[in-house]
């Protein structure tokens, strides 16, 4: 069993000259925040006293709630030699006890009393993370690590608080992780067939495992013809 350590809301303002208006800096709040889903258009966060900015990319029913790990955090804080509170990384839940990497795509948490969340994807790292953190390289960093933490959608609406247990009541067979997921669409796309037949990862995804897919069966395709070298031409039929 996992547990809520803080629960984190962000107001949008201009946290410095490359990110503009954001709401990627969240702040612990004391006291539970209602969490509900936000409907299927991006743009709205699951959270309701939390702000997004970047309507087109974040937010949604498919990432209402973000999650990383306190132990993903202190690995961090360790490598980079500079203190990462809650919420540093944009998180909304920052949670212990809980392996997110290892998360299965489309398992379901109870938190607390009635809030019931289900894992759909990993973050994928953005320009607004990268100058909010103001660390050299930093996408490249956070990519290899392929420590991205949780994007959940909400099943259940119920209050969160800090404290709140975490209990992973279902989870499918299928055995795909979000780390899995987040090396396939990053840096080992020899892992997206393993993706195209898990239903619960959110459309968007899926539309781009499918076109990925399709180009690699295009590029192996004309790298068979080159192997093959060029073909005689045929014979022209005689009257």
């Amino acid at each position: 069993m996992g547990v809520v350590r803080s629960v984190n809301v962000g107001t949008a303002r201009a946290v410095n000259v490359l990110t503009g208006r954001t709401g990627i800096d969240k702040r612990p709040v004391t006291g539970p925040v209602r969490v509900r889903a936000p409907g299927p258009a991006p743009g709205r966060s699951g959270l309701v006293s939390d702000e997004i900015v970047s309507t087109r990319h974040h937010g949604g029913n498919d990432q209402a709630v973000y999650a990383y790990a306190t132990e993903d955090l202190a690995d961090w804080c360790a490598e980079l030699g500079r203190d990462l509170p809650p919420g540093t990384f944009g998180e909304n839940l920052t949670t212990e006890g809980l392996d997110l990497t290892g998360a299965v795509i489309g398992e379901q948490w109870a938190v607390g009393a009635r809030l019931v969340l289900q894992v759909t994807s990993p973050r994928i790292p953005c320009a607004t993370f990268a100058a909010w953190l103001d660390l050299p390289k930093w996408i490249r960093r956070f990519t290899e690590r392929a420590a991205p933490g949780a994007y959940l959608r909400v099943l259940y609406p119920g209050p969160v608080a800090a404290g709140d247990p975490v209990v992973v009541t279902q989870r499918p067979d299928h055995g795909l992780t979000i780390g899995t997921v987040f090396r396939a669409l990053t840096l080992e796309p020899d892992l997206l067939p393993r993706l195209a037949a898990v239903p619960d990862l959110p459309h968007h995804i899926r539309d781009v495992v499918h076109s990925r897919l399709a180009a690699q069966r295009v590029a192996a395709r004309r790298l068979a013809a080159a192997a093959d070298g060029p073909q005689p031409p045929r014979a022209r039929a005689t009257r």
